[in-house]
């Protein structure tokens, strides 16, 4: 019966009478018309119609990550519309059909500012600039980088233009002087160096307030010691003080607070989360050289850094109108504006670090702010004038009118396309309510079988239908499979013409579909199952019955112990013949490699009673492997096993097998003679301790022989362990211990020391035992040779003589061996006060020297590229620039050697020395630089030096930037 809607909880997958809880729930009852489309309402894309008069139109802004601040600043918007192109009459110039395309880094911020300023648009896609800034746009840059980067190229570009206002406009709204001042305290003597600035980078650490961060940037510095001045007017070095002067200072101060510091200990950058305090007024007059011009800014910019990690997190820019003095933040495409002309940081001070060690945030004034975050703080002077109106010009306003004619038809024709699907949802939603309530099959109506895969696509609302698809449901005779009908269901007549009619496909299976072969077979398989369970028991019991005379048969053991397994998988395959004669016919059939896969596996298992047929088809010889079993018994077995090998009890063994069993018998007591005799034969080359050594020759002869010892080793198997399974050994090979040419490879010093496992030292005696009991290749002898009255000093040669050329390809071969490896162990001893000490964490690196080794090792997370230099710096906690690393006095300080090529070998120790560590910034710039402790390489490939990314910048009260490098394996 079809199952009651509310009665299911969910669909009952056996009964293909329910057609509950298939997707129906969707489509019953009222439906919100947004349900029928997945498209946005295109007027979200538009700008909220709002009145900046700053902006001089009635938009509100649009939302471009970081150039936001740049924007605001109308002087320098006012000038990059005055710059002059390529073509004045752009607009013009292009064909109203092709994309405006600029081509200079000048034409994509008039056109990037036209468009923020009167597009329609809710938000601007600046790919095209940042490509033509040359930079990845599927890479997050450094904010401080790109704002360098940003200046670097807006100021070289702006320099070509003739008008001097367009042309200055960087150098007049961002750029300041200050000045490097160092004085002799010998003789007062003031040295001066004057350098531009558009930005100051403001070291954060151990600070709580913007001015003390900007004190410490001015802060007096001496150079004492060896750090001293070289002073021109004593000619010598002295004692000096230096310091930074500030000069003048630019309409836009840009203040870059140094977030991101380098962590010795772990030898990454991290992120200083220290709450920093500034304030909306900043007088820079106690700080100016010069006291008496204006110098009060007023902030107008703050770009956060959202996120834990130095190298990862988001951006964010809160941005002051100049005009309305109204703050909006700019989170990428979206733009907030704040309520009451305030700063408000808000959330993005929650995320700057774990839950656990939460900072309290410092009480703040009124007029001042307090930030973990703030990265960048941009403040304008306060003397400026606001009442500055920039307009579009004409060929960039038309450029700016075709994008929004492009984004109108878009709007229209997502409201088209939003309109269609709404219409063909209600259509499709009548369709539903009159099919379902018609679609099961009334008792004694005619009904179709189809698949409940496809009627649930057909109530999915996301997935138009495809045509019908019954095909994976078939039996091999092509009729509906009885295993089948769990997937399907049974649907009346009447939807299922409307069905075919719609959507085509099939084949039909209606009330004569249903296979009867493949349900008598079913049934057959079935009750099969079920005497097996009866006859397994008859059988046991047969098998207790001993068999008397020849009236029995022989059986297998191994097929008697699991004759109820094999005949239920017997059973078994015919249904997985039928699945996979169904597969073929629906295109589902496995490949041809997996079906040749199966069938060698089929094959490699034995079936009933074959593990008693010999390789020549016949009755084994092994009567332990077999029993006989009654009549009765194999009657019964049969029944299960009509194919299998029938051997009465008075069937002979196979008469080859006896043949080759008595041959066999006969090898074996031949070979235990062979091993016998040899064995006694050749006592002392069977016992190590009475052979020769050439270290204490012995004194009753002159002569000895040599042997391979893998012929030793192998003529032992066979005489001692097991003479009967190995094969006796008739032949002694030296041609291994020859080279090509003929001549011997060893020295007769090597044969006493590194080479002596290579080779035995044979007793003349035996040695003419050995050549009648084998067939010799190459007679190798050593002779001694002693002077008349001087015994000790003998002379020593072979026959064959030594290759010398062969043995010193040997021996280069031999070493390059040895410092080719991929796997090995090294050990690092640190050196304390010129003494060896291993820690009991001193690592054992588990290390290659070979290229093509690292060249398959998997890529490491950034900052990890030198694993060595990682587990030294966690073992001893010395940092990779601080490790001075030597093996057997030679300073391991090329960058691109290999291991090998260093001389570092298995086993061997290399010295680690650590440089002291530098508490001081500027000096630790030094020694990056290069004037301290050169860091050295301890890797198994060539490799390069790269710049860290994101750039990890250091730099000293001087003013001077360093940059931190990485090792990095090529």
């Amino acid at each position: 019966e079809p199952c009651q809607r509310g009665a299911c909880r969910r669909n009952c997958r056996g009964n293909p009478n329910c057609l509950v809880g298939i997707g129906e729930h969707v489509w019953l009852g009222e439906i919100d018309e947004n349900s029928f489309h997945n498209i946005d309402d295109p007027n979200c894309e538009r700008r909220k119609k709002v009145q900046p008069a700053s902006l001089g139109c009635t938009n509100a802004f649009v939302g471009l990550t970081n150039l936001g601040m740049w924007f605001l600043n109308l002087e320098l918007r006012q000038a990059l519309y005055l710059c002059s192109s390529n073509e004045h009459t752009v607009g013009e110039s292009i064909p109203k059909d092709k994309d405006y395309e600029p081509q200079t880094i000048c034409e994509h911020l008039q056109y990037l500012f036209a468009l923020l300023q009167n597009s329609r648009r809710r938000y601007i896609d600046p790919s095209g600039f940042v490509k033509a800034l040359g930079l990845d746009t599927g890479q997050q840059q450094d904010a401080q980088e790109f704002s360098k980067l940003f200046m670097s190229l807006l100021e070289d570009t702006l320099s070509k233009q003739k008008n001097p206002d367009v042309r200055n406009i960087v150098q007049k709204q961002f750029c300041g002087e200050y000045a490097y001042v160092t004085v002799c305290n010998q003789c007062g003597r003031e040295s001066k160096l004057v350098s531009k600035f558009y930005e100051l980078e403001l070291n954060i650490q151990g600070h709580k307030q913007l001015t003390d961060c900007i004190t410490e940037f001015l802060k007096e510095e001496k150079l004492e010691g060896d750090n001293r001045y070289f002073c021109e007017t004593c000619q010598s070095k002295q004692n000096a003080t230096r310091k930074i002067r500030l000069l003048s200072l630019p309409c836009t101060l840009n203040l870059q607070l140094m977030r991101f510091v380098f962590d010795r200990q772990t030898g990454h950058k991290k992120k200083l989360n220290t709450y920093i305090g500034f304030s909306e007024l900043l007088d820079m007059e106690p700080f100016m050289e010069q006291k008496n011009g204006v110098y009060v800014y007023e902030l107008s910019a703050v770009l956060i850094h959202r996120g834990v990690s130095a190298y990862s997190g988001h951006y964010i820019a809160h941005v002051k109108d100049p005009q309305t003095g109204e703050w909006y933040k700019f989170n990428d495409e979206d733009i907030e504006k704040m309520e009451g002309k305030k700063l408000q940081l808000g959330i993005e001070e929650d995320l700057a670090e774990p839950s656990k060690s939460q900072t309290r945030k410092p009480k703040c004034g009124k007029g001042t702010h307090c930030s973990r975050n703030a990265y960048m703080l941009v403040y304008r002077l306060q003397t400026r004038e606001k009442s500055l109106t920039v307009e579009v010009p004409a060929f960039l306003q038309e450029l700016v009118e075709r994008d929004n004619c492009k984004f109108e038809e878009w709007c229209n024709e997502m409201a088209e396309m939003r309109k269609q699907s709404v219409a063909r949802g209600k259509i499709k939603h009548e369709e539903v309510k009159e099919l379902y309530q018609r679609l099961p099959a009334e008792a004694g109506s005619p009904y179709d079988f189809i698949s409940l895969e496809w009627l649930q696509k057909w109530l999915d609302e996301s997935t138009p239908p495809k045509p019908i698809d019954n095909t994976a449901c078939l039996c091999s005779h092509g009729k509906l499979h009885p295993d089948k009908i769990c997937i399907m269901k049974r649907i009346s007549e009447y939807v299922a013409d409307f069905f075919y009619r719609r959507y085509g496909g099939g084949p039909r299976l209606n009330v004569k579909a249903l296979c009867k072969d493949c349900v008598v077979e079913r049934c057959r398989i079935l009750r099969l199952k079920n005497q097996l369970n009866e006859d397994y028991k008859t059988v046991t019991n047969l098998l207790k019955i001993t068999v008397k005379g020849s009236d029995g048969f022989w059986v297998g053991k191994a097929s008697l112990r699991s004759w109820r397994q094999l005949a239920l998988e017997q059973l078994n395959e015919q249904d997985e013949d039928a699945e996979h004669s169904n597969g073929k016919l629906n295109g589902n059939a496995p490949n041809k490699d997996e079906v040749n896969e199966d069938k060698r596996e089929e094959e490699e298992e034995l079936n009933f009673n074959e593990d008693i047929v010999c390789p020549h088809g016949d009755l084994c010889i092994s009567e332990n492997e077999r029993r006989v079993v009654s009549k009765e018994a194999w009657k019964k077995l049969k029944q299960y096993f009509p194919k299998a090998p029938e051997f009465p009890s008075n069937k002979e063994c196979c008469s080859q097998c006896k043949i080759l069993e008595r041959e066999g018998e006969e090898n074996e007591a031949l070979h235990k003679m062979m091993a016998s005799e040899q064995k006694t034969s050749l006592q002392n080359l069977f016992h190590d301790k009475c052979r020769p050594c050439l270290g204490s020759w012995p004194q009753e002869t002159d002569e000895l022989y040599i042997v391979s010892q893998f012929f030793v080793e192998e003529w032992r198997k066979f005489v001692s362990r097991r003479p009967t399974r190995c094969s006796p050994v008739s032949s002694l090979g030296n041609s291994a211990l020859l080279c090509p040419h003929g001549g011997l490879m060893f020295t007769y010093a090597s044969m006493t020391k590194e080479d002596s496992k290579l080779i035995a030292l044979i007793w003349p005696s035996e040695w003419e035992r050995i050549q009648k009991l084998f067939v010799v290749d190459h007679v190798i002898k050593i002779t001694r040779t002693r002077a008349a009255g001087e015994p000790e000093n003998a002379l020593y040669s072979s026959e064959p003589q030594l290759c010398p050329e062969c043995r010193e390809g040997l021996l280069c071969q031999q070493q390059r061996d040895l410092r080719e490896y991929t796997q090995a162990t090294i050990y690092i001893h640190k050196v304390v006060d010129n003494k060896k000490v291993m820690k009991d964490a001193a690592p054992e690196l588990n290390v290659s020297s070979s290229e093509a080794e690292e060249e398959r090792e998997e890529n490491k997370p950034e900052g990890e590229q030198d694993p060595d230099f990682n587990q030294i710096m966690h073992a001893f906690s010395v940092a990779p620039f601080d490790q001075n690393l030597s093996i057997n006095g030679k300073i391991l300080s090329d960058d691109t050697a290999t291991l090998g090529s260093l001389g570092v070998i298995p086993e061997s120790v290399i010295l680690l020395k650590a440089d002291e560590p530098i508490a001081d910034y500027a000096a630790m710039d030094d020694v990056m630089q290069g004037e301290g402790g050169d860091p050295c390489v301890l890797g198994g490939g060539s490799g390069i030096w790269e710049a860290a990314s994101p750039p990890c910048f250091w730099k000293d009260r001087g003013g001077c930037i360093g940059l931190c490098w990485l090792w990095v394996e090529t």
